[in-house]
């Protein structure tokens, strides 16, 4: 039988330790990072988000402040305030539109002054503003019964590309061979040595960001 000696114990337990910590101070600093705007931080503590309860009955939501996010399908310049047409999306915890969330459903947004279509028709905003009621429309040739906030106040995101790396190892030595998990003694947790790498490729990923 493989024995696993004193000092990869130690390691092991070392790692460990270490792992745990990294996890904790990763969730640490996560959980510290997401906040919602000030633009969009509305004057409730928790605005209302589901549309499909205010389709279900709009009267029972008329004044109450919401919160919605989305893409701007069509904007339209009126008398002293702009229309935007915004299919919506489900929301993460810093109010940003989820990149690749089916849609919800769609609400006219009626901010006051011009805004220029150039800068906001196909682009992602999030609004806040009282629920106003339902307007008559139609999305292609059908009938659509869109709920209709007037904005108190909106931001508009953008979408920006990353490069994500492969993990890489953890703790002082790595996270590379040195468990006996199989009959060579080859295994992937702490030990002595440079420690395991993923040589895979680097990826590029879309996010949502200010």
């Amino acid at each position: 039988m493989r024995k696993w000696s004193t000092v990869q114990q130690f390691s092991a337990i070392q790692g460990k330790k270490l792992a745990s910590s990294a996890v904790a101070l990763s969730v640490l600093i996560v959980s510290g990072c997401v906040t919602v705007p000030d633009e969009i931080r509305g004057t409730t503590a928790t605005p209302q988000m589901n549309l499909q309860a205010v389709q279900g009955a709009p009267n029972l939501y008329v004044g109450q402040e919401s919160r919605f996010g989305g893409k701007v399908v069509s904007i339209t310049n009126l008398q002293n305030k702009t229309r935007l047409e915004i299919a919506t999306v489900p929301l993460d915890d810093s109010a940003r539109p989820i990149l690749g969330a089916a849609s919800r459903g769609r609400i006219l947004a009626y901010i006051n002054g011009f805004v220029d279509p150039v800068d906001y028709r196909n682009q992602l905003v999030t609004v806040v503003g009282p629920i106003t009621g339902v307007e008559k429309g139609k999305i292609g040739e059908t009938s659509y019964d869109f709920v209709t906030v007037n904005v108190n106040s909106y931001k508009r995101w953008r979408i920006q590309q990353q490069v994500v790396m492969p993990p890489q190892p953890m703790g002082p030595w790595g996270w590379g061979y040195g468990g006996p998990y199989d009959s060579w003694g080859r295994g992937f947790g702490p030990g002595f040595g440079p420690g395991w790498y993923d040589m895979g490729p680097a990826r590029v990923e879309s996010v949502v960001t200010e």
